[in-house]
């Protein structure tokens, strides 16, 4: 065991600590921008194997109706369809588990950046020492840069992001990146049982991530924001938007639909005020049709008095 964190130590946490402090170095001493150019190095080193991930995506869906029709044939023998099924896996070069590699591989790195973060941005005594352990020999200037400013933007990337200045931005933000990034790299499903698990993973993985990031530095979690962002866009080259249009073509139709509620109650409340403008007009026009009636009468029974009283005079 002790063997193991030694190799783990010498392998994954030095390189990364000593990579990173050299970016920090040329790269203006700013800790945020050495992560982000940590992150997109990181996904062009695994373009090739997002490219065979992204190849084994579109066999799995070339084969997904023939898998379909077996299952139909085979409905009653299970066994059997699990037979055919890797048969023709196999006769069509697929391999379902090569869809999940740089997930896999991401999580060595994504642990031990944890690490290399907690020993760059050491600010106590006992970490600088730490840190000093951790820095090659061979760097000449890391005397110039520790300790490490730890300040990018308004955040403080030592910090947890709940201690954070808006703590809840970085959570956000690794949910909804983490949530594309599933829709964009979801494989083909032909069994109920496996879309149901497709759908609890979707939403599963980035509120999980986003529960942790409270709990994590912030420096991992624009780590884990730019990795998202960078394999969005890479995935989008490799299998296609599609899966992204579908989420955009949901929020126009929300969008739309808002819309035309509002354009809606609008022409309500229009014609609601034509309506009422409408009954005011006909309430004064019937009291001037009253008002005229009443001079009409009024005028009838002057002009009858004034003929009585002549007739009273002449007689």
């Amino acid at each position: 065991m002790e063997l193991l964190g030694i190799v783990w130590n010498e392998v994954i946490i030095r390189p990364m600590v000593n990579v990173l402090m050299i970016f920090y170095y040329f790269f203006a001493m700013n800790m945020g921008w050495s992560i982000i150019i940590f992150t997109l190095l990181m996904k062009i080193v695994m373009i090739p194997l997002t490219l065979k991930q992204g190849r084994q995506m579109k066999a799995m869906a070339a084969v997904q109706p023939k898998i379909l029709q077996l299952q139909e044939r085979y409905k009653d023998d299970k066994a059997k369809v699990q037979q055919e099924t890797l048969k023709m896996y196999r006769q069509s070069g697929v391999n379902p588990v090569g869809c999940l590699g740089p997930m896999i591989l991401q999580m060595p790195i994504f642990i031990g950046l944890f690490w290399a973060l907690r020993g760059l941005l050491a600010k106590t005594p006992e970490g600088l020492v730490k840190l000093s352990d951790l820095v090659y020999a061979s760097i000449p200037y890391a005397n110039f840069v520790v300790p490490v400013d730890s300040q990018f933007f308004w955040m403080d990337l030592g910090k947890i992001a709940s201690q954070n200045t808006l703590p809840f931005l970085m959570p956000v933000l690794v949910g909804v990146s983490t949530w594309l990034m599933q829709k964009m790299s979801t494989t083909p499903v032909t069994t109920p049982q496996s879309a149901s698990t497709n759908r609890m993973m979707l939403w599963m993985m980035p509120i999980m991530f986003g529960y942790f990031t409270l709990n994590f530095e912030t420096g991992l979690a624009l780590y884990w924001v730019m990795s998202n962002i960078a394999g969005i866009i890479i995935q989008g080259f490799i299998t296609g938007w599609k899966p992204l249009y579908s989420v955009l073509q949901i929020l126009r139709i929300t969008k739309f639909t808002d819309s035309e509620e509002k354009i809606e109650s609008h022409n309500n409340e229009f014609i609601d005020d034509e309506e009422l403008q409408s009954d005011e007009k006909t309430t004064n026009r019937d009291r001037g049709e009253e008002y005229r009636r009443s001079r009409r009468d009024r005028s009838k029974r002057t002009g009858r008095g004034e003929t009585r009283r002549r007739n009273k005079r002449n007689s």
